[in-house]
Order: structure tokens, then C-alpha cells, then sequence
């Protein structure tokens, strides 16, 4: 079945989320961090990672199924980009608006690209999250490719920094409990219908991973100097690999990114970071 173009412009059905200190804390524990950043895992003085923004933001991109009526077996999250606008409080309940902002043609799929929009209740905006999914077997209906070429591409030298990760093997169960309990990530039957030996890790579990670095680094351990980071996802992580993410100083705010596992196979790309100068 063709996908429907006249999503674009669509709005999604908005998603309310309440959350609480325990939230923050598992997403924290869920992309990897620990007792050596206690800002993240322990309740006093607790600081929320920032992308925790794509755990509200979440349904917004499984919506994207029902209301497209997408085979989700044929959809593959292929990027995705948060800017936060203000920090999240430890606990909060927030809504996320969503609207597709448009279908490419990619030849042998669909891109469907749609923004999230997360408010407090008191309607400001925490952040916005844009999510591309790629759906398999929907292109060629002659329709707009959109952006093509290379974009945040790493310089011709020696990363100015390199933060190596690594991952547990129970990675991707922890990361599941904050929302994405799609069975790639857990259920090794399901894994190996999809292809792949094992179960896969969150390209999202990643993403977090990746910021947690740029924060170390460009943000002098304070997140709330992170300001946005987008990525390409272009390669496969399995629960208990090492997250190698490189980074170039471009600017005092502008940081291009790119993550690694210790087979040297590039599984974010097309990524950079900005940072409160």
C-alpha cells in the first residue's frame, strides 16, 4: 500500500506524560550512566540528561503507524535531532504535539519526517524533538528526495576529543523501561527474524550515550549548557559493545560528532552537537 502524502502537514494525536525523579534516575541508568555521575542517578540535586526529551516525545513517532497505517516492521528510525530550550525539572507532567513536516522519496523508501513539540503546564516549550523515519518499500512515487549530500562531515584530522563508553550487556533492558519495548532490543527469536544475530541496542540508547560525552567534554559536566545534537543512524550497536564517540571543535558552540563501536564500524553520523558558549 502506498503511503498517504496527505499526512504532511498532518498533526498527530497529542501525548500527555507525567513523570518523577525515578523516571529520570532509569533513563540516566539506561544510557549509561552511573554512580561517577551522581548528578544523574542520586535524588538530591538531581539534573536530568537532556535528552530524556525523546522519552515524552516517543509516541509521536509510534503514532506515526496508526494514523500513516505503516507496516512497522518495515520502518526504521533513520534520524533524529532534539534542541532543548529549558532544562527538565526532576519531575513533571508535559505534553507533546506532533506534525509531519514531510514525505521524501528515497527511491526504495519513504522518509516521514515529523517534529515534536514538548510544553510544561505552563506552556513552554522543554524542547523540540524531530524524528525521520524511513519506511522501506514506499518510495518511488516520484515525489521530492529532499536534503541530499553530506552534511556535518568530521575534519581531515585527529578527533580534538574521544570519550569511549562502555555498554552492559543488560544495555538495552534497562533502556527499554523508558518507553521503547519494541522486542528487536530484547528478544533474540525476534532479533534474528529481523536479521540480526542478537538483539540490537536503541539507536536512542546510543543517542543519549553520545550526549552524555559531548556534556563531559563541551558542557564542563553541566547539562544544562547542551543545547541540541542530531544524528544519522548508520550502524548497529549490541548490548555489552563500547560506544566510541569522536568529537571536533568547531566553534565555541558548534561540535561535530561521530560514534564508533570498538569494531570501528560507524553507527551515528551526520551528527553535531551545540553547547551554551
Amino acid at each position: 500500500m502506498a503511503i498517504d502524502l496527505s499526512l504532511v502537514g498532518q498533526k498527530l494525536p497529542p501525548s500527555t506524560f507525567e513523570y518523577d525523579d525515578r523516571d529520570v534516575m532509569l533513563y540516566a541508568l539506561g544510557v549509561g550512566a552511573g554512580t561517577d555521575e551522581l548528578q544523574y542517578v542520586f535524588e538530591r540535586g538531581l539534573k536530568v540528561i537532556p535528552t530524556f526529551g525523546v522519552v515524552p516525545a516517543f509516541p509521536a513517532l509510534m503514532s506515526l503507524v496508526t494514523v500513516g497505517k505503516i507496516n512497522p516492521v518495515m520502518l526504521l528510525h533513520g534520524e533524529q535531532r532534539i534542541e532543548v530550550k529549558k532544562p527538565f525539572p526532576p519531575a513533571a507532567k508535559v505534553t507533546t504535539e506532533s506534525t509531519v513536516r514531510a514525505i521524501y522519496d528515497k527511491g526504495r523508501g519513504a522518509l516521514v519526517v515529523a517534529d515534536a513539540e514538548t510544553k510544561d503546564e505552563a506552556g513552554e516549550v522543554i524542547c523540540v524533538n524531530t524524528f525521520g523515519a524511513f519506511v522501506r518499500g514506499e518510495g518511488g512515487f516520484g515525489g521530492d528526495r529532499g536534503p541530499s549530500g553530506p552534511r556535518n562531515v568530521p575534519p581531515e584530522r585527529a578527533p580534538d576529543e574521544v570519550v569511549e563508553m562502555e555498554t552492559l550487556p543488560q544495555q538495552a533492558a534497562i533502556y527499554r523501561l523508558s518507553g521503547d519495548r519494541n522486542p528487536l532490543h530484547i528478544d533474540p527469536s525476534f532479533a534474528k527474524m529481523a536479521g540480526y544475530d542478537q538483539p540490537i541496542l536503541h539507536g536512542l540508547c546510543t543517542f543519549g550515550h553520545v550526549a552524555r560525552a559531548v556534556i563531559q567534554k563541551y558542557c564542563g559536566g553541566d547539562p544544562d549548557r547542551f543545547k541540541a545534537l542530531e544524528v544519522r543512524f548508520s550502524g548497529v550497536v549490541f548490548p555489552g559493545d563500547k560506544i566510541i564517540t569522536e568529537m571536533w571543535k568547531e566553534s565555541d558552540t558548534e561540535i561535530i560528532v561521530q560514534a564508533k563501536t570498538q569494531r570501528g564500524e560507524v553507527v551515528l553520523s551526520s551528527a553535531a552537537a551545540t553547547v551554551a558558549a
